[in-house]
């Protein structure tokens, strides 16, 4: 199955008093870079958080956003540590009399203060919250999975269509390059012999000419090899890998632009340059494409 490096999933767990949301974001990179956003509680996590993710991703940056709400409701209570009051007055007299400041006034005053009041949620067990996390991880995962298989099947269907198009441009240089060398032995036939009238021609000369002309302007193994690498990215397509086939057909496409790039320096006549041309255009085309492909 061909996959996209971009993709996003998110899924949710929640109650009255609780909400706990995982949203994964990806876009293309050379490796697995995870970045990794949660709340503190969960930093003990992280390192098996970032293995689960190797189940649905193996290339790509990806972003993971997971937060943890707990509202307030029947298992929130308010609780007052006086022991820290009673030294927030104690130190605010010894600070009141060593600097000539007003010592803490009111209550109010010292409930602002930090620490005195907290709010203590009884909320589930490291055990319970874990195993409801990496559930929603896994959901949001699946998803995220999904989108990027979705795109990753368009990108297949573009990039064979695209192949497609290169099938048509080879088989039309390889149609017109022997008429070229024979276009050619005929032009020069003709001026040889306009040129020396009467006289007559040295046909082995001018077959020598050709030979030389037909070196330069040769482009068989270039058009095998095309043919070849746009095979060799039909079967990677087909058979697929589960490790991703994104660099193979990052290999695949520099070669095919290669050849291209050698039509293109071979070629003296306007017919092969605008097909070598359209060569190069589709094949960049195809590398864009597979820039995206894991």
């Amino acid at each position: 199955m061909t996959k996209s490096m971009t993709g996003f999933g998110r899924a949710e767990y929640s109650t009255e008093t609780e909400k706990l949301t995982v949203e994964i974001k990806s876009v293309n990179h050379r490796y697995l870079d995870v970045t990794l956003k949660l709340p503190r509680k969960l930093n003990a996590l992280d390192l098996q958080i970032r293995q689960k993710v190797k189940a649905f991703a193996n290339r790509g940056k990806i972003d993971i956003f997971i937060t943890h709400d707990l509202s307030d409701g029947e298992d929130t209570a308010v609780i007052y540590n006086q022991g820290i009051a009673a030294q927030y007055v104690q130190f605010g007299k010894q600070m009141s009399e060593t600097f000539g400041v007003e010592p803490i006034r009111s209550a109010a005053e010292l409930a602002a203060l930090p620490d005195v009041f907290v709010l203590d949620r009884r909320q589930e067990s490291d055990e319970e919250l874990q195993k409801t996390l990496f559930e929603v991880l896994a959901a949001a995962g699946e998803a995220f999975a999904a989108q990027r298989a979705e795109e990753g099947a368009r990108l297949e269907a573009d990039i064979l269509e695209k192949l497609n198009e290169l099938d048509r441009d080879v088989a039309y240089i390889e149609e017109r390059a022997p008429q070229i060398i024979e276009e050619y032995k005929n032009r020069l036939f003709a001026k040889v012999q306009e040129t020396l009238a009467d006289a007559a021609a040295d046909e082995a000369r001018i077959m020598t000419e050709v030979v030389l002309y037909a070196d330069r302007v040769c482009v068989d193994e270039e058009t095998v090899r095309l043919k070849s690498h746009i095979a060799g990215m039909r079967r990677a397509f087909s058979d697929g890998d589960p490790d991703g086939i994104g660099r193979k057909l990052d290999f695949i496409a520099q070669e095919m632009n290669r050849e291209a790039n050698t039509i293109l320096s071979k070629s003296n006549r306007t017919d092969i340059t605008e097909a070598a041309i359209r060569l190069k255009t589709c094949i960049e085309k195809i590398r864009e494409q597979v820039q995206n492909i894991e």
